[in-house]
């Protein structure tokens, strides 16, 4: 099937998105409730000095007409003035401090949740997105008090107290005004929705952005040998213009909001000026009473404009937060093991010899719908984007990657404790998929894995991957020091240990070449180092924990024959005593151990030494002999 053009590619519609209510709100803001109490004594104080002004000003005039004299009116009004504006301006820097600390506080509980959700979650979905919601989401939170709260508050108080006293000067005029008035909150209810859609949309785009960004960077060199820079930024290009389209979009919603306002403050103004004008003329009310009721006109339309602005804040961070509430509402993979803990227990899973430190048994797998749908829609959308960058493009998606068949299909072994044990097989039969289940980055399917005789679901995986060493296919490099990489799985490791390990895996050399040794910095993903240093100080952090199980995944792939030969003797020191299962593509590094294992379309097909499979398995047999080992 292919994608020829951009019409082909699915257009998020209003529905798209997850949201949030305000009853989902009101945590992250009652966090800080003393605070808000506070503001709200303040907004009373504030709030009533502003409406006591009118009432001076109408007072001043009445004396004036009179001849009486103003006494300490007028510096009564003045200090009211300062009092008001004081009040203010602590109200304020409260609100930006309180402001801050919500937005800390939802980033510590969304940094917390991402870094305890189940591997799966990772998988299906994007790492720049992810990062886009601690970051830019959550800012959105800020404006719900610096530019929501603050103003409503406050508003709410002096637009009942201006109506209150409006209904004791003129009940006729405020009729007149209510009318206006509940116009215009009846069109910016219409509009706060569209607000709301409009800044999910705008959220979903920047997270893409933020993916794209991420993908590009993390992969410039492979870009920029390749060529492919002018590609790349045409298509995180586009992706900024969706963005900015759909920033655009709420700009134009938020706009509308803005002048209705300044509309119902106008044509109120004009009604009370020309009926107003009227009853002055016709002894229904003073002048005084005029000029105070057209005081509290201002006051009554002056906190509707706040409120309005606070509709669009409020909406604005309902977008963000209905992303953020998306991941806080996932379960961790705490919640997950309570849940599968009391089934599996339940059940009788048996017990292994004491010998065996590792067994599957008739363990079936396959990839969680959701991280297959994911793997689908990103190959469909990156054709999709290269279409609509490349008008003359036709991309074809390939369908295969739609089958969703199981990965491992009954697969059944055990480990003996204290043995070497090596897994084989070709490309896609389902290796590495093994040490994933034992690390419990996912459950099986159907069947159980069991560590030390008791099935893996019904352990904490803390203390189940404390038991493990496990050095991944391609094991990352993290930004910072030689130290910090050595000491992730050992934090309380000395210098010395850290050195010894260092030299055992011949990256002496690597200590040599700075005088800050192990605080040298390895740059961005490792950067600083070569492909094998990177691997070997993987595999240093693995022996420097030492762990009962040592997980070795494809760990001297990108060795030279010298520091295969290292790392072996390396490995081979510190596994005395320990149970060692290593994936090897390499028959070489693997022919001495005591058991071979030989996948196949995630199926064991064999089990044996190397000679006994080179006699029995036929794969076995023409992997050994393209490697020149039979």
């Amino acid at each position: 099937m292919s994608t020829p053009t951009a019409s082909r590619r699915r257009r998020p519609t209003k529905d798209d998105g997850p949201r949030a209510s305000l009853r989902q709100l009101l945590p992250f803001i009652f966090e800080h409730k003393r605070v808000l109490v506070a503001v709200a004594v303040l907004s009373i104080l504030a709030a009533g000095a502003t409406l006591a002004q009118p009432l001076l000003v109408g007072q001043v005039i009445e004396r004036v007409q009179t001849n009486v004299p103003l006494g300490n009116l007028v510096w009564v009004l003045v200090a009211l003035v300062i009092v008001g504006s004081l009040v203010s301006g602590i109200q304020h820097f409260l609100l930006q401090r309180t402001g801050t600390a919500v937005v800390f506080s939802s980033r510590r509980r969304l940094i917390a949740q991402l870094l305890h959700l189940p591997v799966q979650e990772y998988d299906a979905r994007r790492t720049g997105d992810l990062v886009s919601r601690v970051g830019t989401d959550t800012t959105l939170l800020y404006a719900v008090l610096t530019q929501g709260l603050a103003d409503s508050i406050g508003s709410v108080l002096i637009f009942a107290g201006a109506v209150i006293a409006m209904l004791i000067i003129d009940p006729v005029l405020l009729v007149l005004i209510l009318i206006v008035v509940g116009l215009s909150v009846a069109v910016v209810g219409v509009l706060s929705g569209r607000i709301r859609q409009a800044t999910t949309a705008q959220q979903e785009r920047v997270g893409e952005l933020a993916s794209g960004v991420e993908r590009a960077v993390g992969s410039i060199r492979t870009i920029r040998a390749a060529g492919a820079s002018g590609r790349e930024e045409s298509a995180i290009e586009y992706t900024a213009r969706r963005a900015y389209e759909s920033g655009v979009q709420v700009a134009k919603a938020s706009a509308f909001v803005v002048p209705i306002a300044g509309i119902a403050l106008q044509l109120s103004l004009l009604v009370v000026l020309g009926v107003g004008g009227f009853r002055v003329a016709s002894g229904a009310i003073s002048i005084a009473q005029l000029v105070t009721f057209v005081m509290f006109l201002f006051f009554l339309v002056q906190p509707l404009g706040s409120f309005f602005g606070a509709i669009t804040s409020v909406n604005q961070a309902l977008g963000a937060l209905g992303r953020i509430q998306e991941i806080l509402d996932l379960p961790t993979e705490t919640a997950c093991d309570a849940e599968v803990a009391t089934s599996i227990r339940a059940t009788d899973t048996g017990i292994v010899g004491v010998d065996t430190a590792i067994e599957f048994r008739d363990v079936h797998f396959a990839y969680p719908q959701s991280v297959v749908a994911a793997r689908q829609r990103s190959e469909t959308e990156a054709a999709a984007l290269l279409a609509e960058v490349h008008a003359d493009a036709t991309v074809d998606v390939d369908r295969d990657s739609e089958r969703t068949g199981d990965v491992l299909r009954g697969v059944s072994f055990r480990v003996p404790r204290g043995a070497r044990v090596a897994i084989v097989g070709p490309s896609g039969a389902g290796k590495s998929t093994t040490l994933a289940l034992i690390e419990r980055f996912y459950d099986p399917t159907e069947g159980a894995i069991l560590v030390d005789g008791v099935d893996v679901r019904t352990v904490d995986r803390a203390r189940l991957r404390a038991q493990l060493g496990y050095v991944e296919q391609d094991a990352p490099t993290l930004a910072g020091t030689i130290g910090d990489n050595l000491r992730l799985a050992s934090p309380e490791a000395s210098d010395a240990a850290c050195e010894r390990v260092l030299r055992a895996v011949n990256l002496g050399e690597v200590l040599e070449r700075s005088p800050l040794g192990l605080d040298a910095p390895v740059g961005e993903a490792g950067v600083m180092l070569s492909g094998g240093e990177r691997q070997r100080l993987a595999i240093a952090r693995a022996l420097l924990a030492a762990p009962p199980v040592l997980l070795l995944d494809e760990s001297t792939s990108s060795l030279d024959g010298l520091n295969e030969q290292r790392m072996r003797e390396a490995i081979d020191a510190v596994a005395a005593g320990r149970t060692l299962i290593v994936i090897a593509h390499r028959l070489s590094t693997v022919v001495d151990s005591d058991l071979i294992i030989v996948l196949d379309r995630g199926e064991v097909i064999g089990r044996g030494t190397h000679a006994e499979l080179v006699e029995t398995v036929p794969l076995y047999r023409d992997l050994a002999r393209h490697q020149l080992l039979v």
